[in-house]
């Protein structure tokens, strides 16, 4: 859904930057510029902007994500 008509941010584009690492909505407002225009969209964009800061996975879930899709290689043998 468009969350900024103003500047066309999505609710996709702020859980995008959610997940590239935004850590603050001021941080946010300088990447998408959201809520920097006219300010209608303020509130919805902080309200989305905290739900995918709340879903966002701790870096040891993270790690262990990453850890569960290593996939062991068996040793080759060399033709002799």
């Amino acid at each position: 859904m468009i969350v900024c008509v103003c500047h066309r941010v999505s609710d996709r584009d702020i859980e995008r930057e959610v997940r590239q690492g935004c850590g603050s909505f001021e941080e946010l407002q300088d990447e998408l510029h959201v809520a920097t225009a006219c300010g209608r969209c303020a509130d919805c964009a902080r309200d989305t902007f905290d739900v995918a800061r709340a879903c966002r996975p701790t870096a040891a879930e993270t790690l262990a994500s990453n850890a569960a899709r290593v996939i062991p290689i068996a040793p080759t043998r060399l033709a002799a």
